[in-house]
């Protein structure tokens, strides 16, 4: 008791310290590890290789072994029935010269014949003055009167033994024996070791041309890479969101990364823009009531405040928040994704919604056959009909109907808002939608930003916005799956 307790003291600072080892195992692998791509997928391949090979080496040799030995067995076991039937019908030719023996391929079978109490009656010339051992198998067949194989030596050779029981009848001094049968196992041995030999050798070689094939392979597939990457850096280099990468002919992975990566491109380019925009429209816009605003305040300044000055502070201040809060809705909407995966919205509650908010007391809606779901964002959309109503208002006759008419047909659902007036035609028509223009003859200031956010909205929803006259058309993709949404009809 006293010895062992030093040796599990000493094992326990071994135990201590094998998380710092395998820290130290850990970063040592680190530093060898294959860094690039190209390195990594030959030394995949190699692995892979030399794996299947000793995988396949392995059965192979198993499945070898197994016939080799088999074949052995059954040639054992034959000769052992001729000599049984020998003992049985002619036991004075077990002694006669030659009679014992036999012949496995190129070796010589070993044969030896022994009475009941284990004496030698007879034996083959090729054991010399050697005899076959007495282990388990022939006890087995002398005691339990059993065949059975095992495996000994005879010499420094390696031997497979066979024992069977010889029958108790007839006159012969082997009656109620055994016979014993063996054969060498060393052309067996040489054999699989031949075998072993091959497949590791050839494990290795496929190994080196599986890494240099695919050395060659990762290289040609990884070039596509190289030239995206090169791209990349150059873009890089210039800040340019506007350059793309040049993508592969071939339509797979690197071709649609190049593609993913295009359209990141696209979408940082159009974001900038929109910045650009965003800032070219806020200080173009921002710069008329700025000035009134500042001759405004100088004149309170000398003069002290007056009702009028103050009232046009008031209106300054309020077209310039609506001039804003119009901005920022536009770059909004130039820099968002498009909202093709969005919820589920029914158009019938948008111009119900827009209707409602409307100051005049005669807007009315009406309604189609046919479901009008479509998928986005509700409040983008109920902006842009809400834009639409305020705009017929504003351009209608002053007690003037709006009428806001949902429609659905196939795949596409559509709101209108119509008013009394006599609309846009010819220039004006196309070019109602461009930011701040403003059409001639319109009674009341505006932003000129109202058209350009409905077509925004209408164009990040995979839709369209159309005029004709006083009729103005949001077009945009119907929804066919209404498992989403709980309305279904058009009232």
């Amino acid at each position: 008791m006293s010895t062992a307790q030093p040796s599990e003291d000493a094992a326990a600072p071994g135990a201590a310290r094998s998380p710092a080892a395998g820290a130290r195992l850990s970063a040592a692998w680190a530093r060898i590890r294959p860094k690039t791509l190209r390195v990594r997928i030959a030394a995949a391949a190699a692995a892979a290789i030399v794996v299947a090979l000793v995988v396949l080496g392995v059965a192979v040799v198993a499945r070898l072994d197994d016939q080799l030995q088999g074949s052995l067995d059954t040639d054992l076991q034959e000769r052992a029935v001729e000599v049984a039937r020998l003992s049985a019908s002619t036991p004075a030719l077990l002694t006669q010269p030659g009679a014992l023996e036999g012949r496995l391929g190129g070796s010589a079978l070993f044969v030896q014949v022994v009475d009941r109490r284990g004496r030698i009656v007879a034996r083959s010339g090729g054991l010399g003055s050697r005899v076959l051992p007495e282990d388990a198998a022939v006890r087995s067949a002398l005691r339990d009167r059993r065949a059975a194989y095992g495996n000994d030596s005879l010499g420094t050779d390696p031997i497979r033994v066979y024992a069977a029981p010889l029958g108790e009848l007839g006159q012969g001094a082997a009656a109620g024996g055994a016979v014993i049968v063996a054969g060498t196992t060393a052309e067996t041995r040489n054999t699989l070791d031949d075998t072993r030999t091959f497949v590791l050798i050839a494990a290795v070689a496929a190994a080196i041309l599986a890494a240099l094939l695919a050395t060659l392979l990762a290289r040609r597939a990884l070039r596509p890479l190289a030239r995206l990457s090169a791209g990349a850096r150059a873009i890089e280099r210039t800040g340019d969101a506007s350059q793309r990468l040049s993508a592969p002919s071939q339509r797979d992975e690197v071709g649609a990364l190049a593609e993913t990566l295009n359209a990141m491109l696209a979408s940082l380019e159009r974001a900038r823009e929109a910045e650009r925009r965003f800032v070219g429209d806020a200080s173009h816009e921002l710069r008329t009531p700025l000035t009134a605003l500042r001759g405004n305040v100088a004149y309170v300044t000398r003069h002290g405040a007056d009702d009028a000055v103050v009232a046009d502070i008031e209106a300054d201040v309020a077209r310039m928040n609506a001039l804003l809060d119009a901005l920022l809705a536009l770059a909004r909407e130039d820099a968002a994704a498009p909202a093709r995966g969005g919820e589920p919205v029914d158009l019938v509650d948008v111009a119900v919604e827009a209707a409602e908010t409307d100051p005049g007391s005669n807007t009315i809606v009406q309604g189609g056959s046919g479901t009008a779901v479509v998928a986005g964002e509700r409040a983008a959309l109920a902006r842009a009909v809400g834009n639409l109503v305020r705009n017929a208002r504003k351009h209608g006759p002053p007690d003037g109907r709006i009428t806001i008419t949902v429609n659905a047909h196939r795949a596409r659902a559509a709101i209108t808002v119509a008013d009394e007036g006599a609309g846009l035609h010819g220039d004006e028509a196309d070019r109602a939608f461009e930011r701040f223009w403003r059409g001639p003859g319109v009674r009341s200031e505006g932003s000129g930003l109202g058209l350009a956010i409905v077509k925004a909205i209408a164009e990040r929803h995979g839709g369209r916005v159309e005029v004709d006259g006083p009729r103005f058309t949001i077009d945009l993709p119907r929804l066919t799956d209404l498992s989403r949404t709980a309305r279904t009809t058009v009232p």
